[in-house]
């Protein structure tokens, strides 16, 4: 090992702060996380916007270990298990058996992309059009870092340092139908698929209905495959199990991941329509797509667990009652402190966005310190665009969640105490999905 070098080498955390026991966690339960330095925060973030149930829910983690003491490591790579049989059957249940018919499945968000990719170029080559090859996304959309999913990514993380293929790839702005209107009426002969979030995850944009609306439209017009990639808004995230459940006419492949085991398997699904399926299954292709870990016993069983808990719990419901106090909360925000402009996002997926005295959008160099600012505070909260990300569990009390919002706002006042770009006064405007 070099001199000086910890062995962990952990994702998007600046060199500086590599070791630092203040962000090292070392346990969690319900909707709080113990750090090696001793402290235990509220976690306003639920993970990485997966443990929608909490922490440690008992049930999952005692269906995860009873298939690890069962059957230890099955596959779907050439085999099937019954594990993964039962979570797709759940799966298509929970998802709408008279539109969706079968389960594809993978280790992460990112992966399913890439997986959606595959999907639908193979199956326009089945149906006689092999040039529909563009995949269509969102600016400022997140589809993940592996090379398709950071393809698809609608923000500049890097992708040409890493020499990422974005040349069958297009981005359109998101709520703009006449700008992917005319993209298609170019190359909607070309265009295999258009992917979206249906609340862009970063910022927390939400899809207008209007927008939504067009793009079924033109879905319908051209031919091309709509994809949800629900990875952060499946799970009652929104106020239903998918977001896409509110569309008028559903995607034709959905993907979900997060929430799907309670943040406990690296896992991921494809949710592929009867259409979609039936392409396949009429010629009896074989999708080249596989991954060692994917539909394993202890992620289905996670899966499975899950699902009864989200039934038990009426957790999609408690999430919508939740929401309501949060948009509350919020208000309350906006109206008072001089750093907050205004929210976003719906439901418990929310962004609060942020200026400076002068009017200017918060600078984005500055957004970790004031994160750090709020995690002093008592909370861990994510960075988002101009400002800070909220993802409460859906199992957070009333009592969290003003607990929540009074950490934000210590953080924030000690931020502007300490000399940010922040200072004074000013009109406040407010905009919501």
């Amino acid at each position: 090992m070099t001199s000086g070098l910890r062995p962990l080498w952990p994702a998007l955390l600046p060199v500086e702060h590599h070791g630092d026991d203040t962000l090292c966690a070392v346990s969690a339960q319900g909707v709080r996380v113990r750090f090696a330095d001793g402290r235990e925060l509220l976690d306003g973030s639920s993970g990485l916007w997966n443990t929608n149930l909490g922490y440690g829910n008992q049930a999952v983690a005692r269906a995860a270990a009873d298939a690890l003491l069962d059957a230890s490591y099955l596959s779907v790579f050439r085999y099937e298990n019954a594990y993964a049989r039962r979570a797709a059957a759940a799966l298509i249940e929970a998802c709408g058996p008279g539109h969706y018919a079968r389960v594809l499945f993978s280790t992460s968000g990112g992966a399913a992309n890439d997986l959606v990719m595959k999907v639908a170029r193979h199956y326009h080559a089945l149906r006689g059009e092999p040039r529909r090859k563009i995949v269509v996304g969102l600016r400022a959309s997140y589809h993940g870092l592996t090379f398709g999913g950071f393809a698809l990514t609608g923000e500049d993380l890097g992708q040409q340092v890493y020499g990422v293929d974005q040349r069958l790839v297009r981005h359109v702005t998101p709520n703009e139908p006449a700008e992917l209107a005319t993209l298609l009426a170019r190359q909607g002969t070309q265009t295999a698929a258009v992917v979206v979030e249906p609340v862009l995850g970063t910022g927390a944009v939400p899809l207008t209905e209007e927008y939504v609306a067009e793009l079924l439209r033109l879905r319908d017009a051209h031919g091309f495959l709509l994809v949800a990639d629900e990875v952060a808004t499946g799970f009652g995230r929104t106020g239903a199990l998918f977001a896409s459940e509110r569309w008028p006419a559903p995607p034709d492949l959905l993907i979900s991941s997060k929430g799907l085991t309670n943040g406990t398997s690296a896992a991921a699904v494809v949710v592929a329509s009867r259409a979609v399926a039936a392409a396949f299954d009429e010629v009896g292709a074989v999708l080249s797509h596989g991954e060692t870990q994917a539909g394993t016993p202890v992620t289905c069983a996670a899966i499975l667990a899950t699902l009864s808990e989200m039934q038990r719990l009426d957790a999609v419901a408690q999430g919508r009652r939740l929401a309501v106090r949060l948009d509350a909360e919020l208000d309350e925000l906006v109206a008072g402190h001089p750093l907050v402009s205004h929210t976003q996002g719906v439901g418990l997926f929310r962004s609060v966005r942020l200026i400076t005295a002068d009017g200017a959008p918060f600078p984005q160099a500055e957004v970790p310190a004031l994160v750090g600012a709020i995690r002093a505070a008592g909370a861990i909260v994510h960075p988002g665009l101009n400002g800070v990300q909220l993802f409460p569990a859906l199992t957070y009390t009333p009592a969290e969640l003003s607990e929540l919002l009074e950490c934000v706002r210590a953080g924030l006042d000690a931020y502007t105490a300490g000399g940010g770009p922040g200072r004074g006064r000013r009109p406040h405007t407010e905009e919501r999905g």
